[in-house]
This record gives C-alpha cells, structure tokens and sequence, in this order.
C-alpha cells in the first residue's frame, strides 16, 4: 500500500497538482470511505476519525460535500424498486416456493 501512495504521489507531483489540492481531495476520498463503512452515520464516522461530530460537519462544509446527498446514495431503494424476494425477506416473510409438479405454494 505504501509502494501504491508513493506512486500517486509522484504522479500528482509531476502533474503539477498543487499541495492544496492534494490534501483536499486526499480528505474528501477519506472522508467518504468512513461514511460509506458507517453508512452514512455521521457520529459513528466523526469517532473513527477522531474528531466531533460537529467539526466532521464543518469538514464537510468546507470541502464543499453534501452531507445530504451523501445519506442519499446510501440508502436502500424504495420497496417498490426491490426485488420480490428481498422485499418479502424485509417483511419478515418466508420467500414463496412452488412445490414441483404440484402447482400450489408452499
């Protein structure tokens, strides 16, 4: 992994990226990959980084990241969108399975 952000970083640098940006990006990446672990908890989040919930927030803020839409593509579809199965399951419902040859549900 190491060997993986030393090559990024040489890359970066010879691209003329500057340090600012670096970081920003670099923060952002991180940032939505702990929120994505904690699916979108943003206390859960802020702890695993270290910091307040609040200052995680003023974070987001700062990079210009929607902590709504971010909630957003995090969520399940809507039931009407599921498959049948998966919503039967959620329901706490058997799944439906025809015995062969006879026609009727088990």
């Amino acid at each position: 992994m190491k060997r993986e952000l030393d090559t990024l970083i040489t890359q970066m640098h010879s691209a003329g990226i500057p340090y600012a940006d670096a970081i920003r990006q670099f923060k952002k990446r991180y940032i939505l990959e702990v929120l994505a672990h904690h699916k979108g908890n943003q206390c859960k989040a802020a702890t695993e980084l270290g910091m307040h919930r609040n200052t995680l927030s003023r974070t987001l803020a700062e990079l210009d990241m929607d902590s709504a839409q971010i909630r957003k593509g995090m969520r399940r579809p809507v039931m009407s969108e599921r498959p049948a199965m998966v919503q039967r399951m959620a329901m706490g419902q058997r799944p439906r399975m025809m015995i062969a040859g006879i026609g009727r549900q088990a």
